[in-house]
């Protein structure tokens, strides 16, 4: 395994703040697909998977779809030194805003001796509800693994219930597990293209995926609110008609995909201050104990 070291991150501020490259441990970490059409979108448009990591916020599935930072252009307010990667990217260290129509996202990612931190600040009226998602496709082999802690409490959604050791409860909108089989089901590994696709939600602040040698953690810290990870294992099973292999690792504010569907406790609210801040801590090494799997 390569020691431990910085996080090297490139975004495309022009593109909805997009991560386009995370390099950590020697390897590129992020996914990535042909859709020319993520290059147009406007705010209010049907997502357009190009892989990388998307900021979703006010909600991941629902309205708008995705959210509403992925589809507006970020501004700079101090760069980084770096060039990027690309044509329209940018060194990652630096602080960005975005502003939608009822809150402002400003993101500062700074690189660490071990990792990268990114810090947010969403700034709305007190009582706005939300739901953010570090939306992560990873480009993961057949064998990688996902370990968070044992028993902790896992929601599966209803395109789960064909892989389940039980009937799927009749009118649910979710049914809850433990990690890492919920209900016979083995989130935790990703494994090959088997034709299925499901997404989870884990109540867990910290998480590490492993692929062969290589690793990559995640921790999410924020006070006074709801903290998890949420898992896309699509393995070919989506889009239907033409379907290909993305698999996603999403620290959150808020244990649910929809907003809409976030009952007490499930999203984040804005406190009388008017805004919420967050940090995301990335490193290419793992401290979860053995039994996180």
């Amino acid at each position: 395994m390569v020691s431990p070291g910085p996080v090297h991150i490139a975004v495309d501020p022009a593109h909805g703040g997009r991560w386009t490259s995370l390099r950590a441990g020697g390897r590129e970490w992020l996914w990535h697909r042909h859709a020319p059409g993520r290059a147009t979108v406007s705010p209010g448009d049907a997502f357009v998977d190009a892989g990388g990591l998307e900021e979703c916020v006010p909600t991941v599935r629902g309205t708008p779809d995705h959210g509403d930072a992925w589809s507006r252009p970020w501004t700079a307010d101090q760069y980084g030194s770096g060039t990027g990667a690309g044509a329209g990217t940018s060194d990652g260290n630096g602080t960005w805003t975005v502003h939608c129509d009822r809150f402002a996202l400003a993101r500062t990612i700074r690189a660490a001796a071990t990792g990268a931190e990114v810090h947010y600040v969403l700034t709305a009226d007190p009582g706005f509800r939300f739901v953010w998602a570090a939306h992560a496709l990873l480009d993961l082999s057949g064998a990688a693994v996902l370990r968070a802690p044992h028993g902790a409490r896992t929601r599966l959604f209803p395109e789960a219930a064909a892989l389940l050791d039980r009937p799927w409860p009749a009118g649910a909108d979710r049914l809850e597990g433990t990690w890492p089989q919920p209900h016979g089901l083995p989130l935790g590994r990703f494994g090959p293209r088997d034709g299925t696709a499901v997404g989870a939600v884990v109540d867990t602040a910290r998480c590490c995926v492993h692929d062969g040698p290589d690793r990559l953690a995640f921790t999410l810290e924020c006070e006074a609110q709801p903290r998890s990870v949420a898992l896309w294992r699509n393995l070919g099973g989506f889009p239907a008609g033409r379907p290909y292999r993305s698999t996603g690792v999403e620290p959150m504010l808020g244990r649910v995909f929809d907003l809409a569907e976030a009952g007490p406790g499930d999203a984040a609210r804005v406190p009388a201050s008017g805004e919420v801040r967050w940090r995301l801590t990335l490193a290419a090494e793992c401290r979860c104990a053995p039994t996180d799997l």
